[in-house]
């Protein structure tokens, strides 16, 4: 079995499924993708990066939350061949041992999944914005990480500009979090910013202001 991350948190990268697909196929290998960054918001309908990279029919397990695009309350699944489930409600022992999800949090989610099944309208929304914020912030000269992930990760490279500058941005009301050493490897300093479907053009534009704001202000911008 050959187990991936479909997109990494930390630095908003994706996978390269369709090579891992291949290869996984070559070895006669079951894919295994952990979609909790990707679950409701990356491929055309929001299923996830088998379906932005097309491969949807290749990956037989993947594994999810219902803790962040699905309510952002708790708990998560796993999801494959019959036989597989029949083995993890057996066998897997955080399951086992575990307590049922609250009933609201159950329902919360399930109205989250029929509103993606009824329309694409969310994915596009993220994908839309998510470009907007990625494409103002390069033309001001800042550098983003990640495969135009909603997760934008603003690379800083000092620590210390990095704290200072979250927290001036926080102060102009935009909550950012500003991530160093050990968290992320030494000189890979950032902030990272994460786009919402409930976020506005405005408030996109508002939080590219500030950035340039404090960015010049601490020396990250000419």
């Amino acid at each position: 079995m050959v187990a991936t991350d479909g997109a990494f948190s930390m630095d908003g990268d994706i996978a390269p499924l369709k090579e891992i697909c291949s290869l996984a196929q070559k070895y006669n290998a079951f894919v295994f993708v952990d979609e909790c960054h990707a679950t409701g918001f990356l491929g055309p309908n929001g299923r996830g990066t088998d379906e932005l990279l097309g491969v949807m029919d290749q990956v037989t397990i993947i594994n999810s939350t219902l803790g962040k695009a699905l309510g952002g309350a708790a708990g998560g699944y796993t999801t494959g061949p019959k036989a597989l489930v029949d083995l993890l409600r057996q066998r897997s022992r955080p399951y086992l041992f575990s307590n049922s999800l609250p009933p609201a949090v159950v329902g919360c989610a399930s109205k989250a999944l029929d509103l993606l099944m009824e329309s694409n309208v969310i994915a596009q929304s993220m994908a839309a914005k998510t470009s907007q914020f990625r494409s103002k912030m390069a033309a001001a000269g800042f550098t983003i990480s990640g495969n135009n992930h909603p997760i934008c990760p603003v690379m800083l490279g000092d620590a210390r500009l990095a704290s200072v500058m979250a927290d001036d941005i926080l102060k102009r009301g935009i909550y950012v979090i500003g991530f160093s050493y050990p968290v992320v490897p030494k000189g890979k300093a950032r902030i990272r910013v994460q786009i919402s479907a409930v976020h506005s053009e405005e408030d996109i534009d508002r939080c590219v202001e500030a950035f340039i704001e404090v960015g010049r202000k601490h020396g990250a911008l000419p």
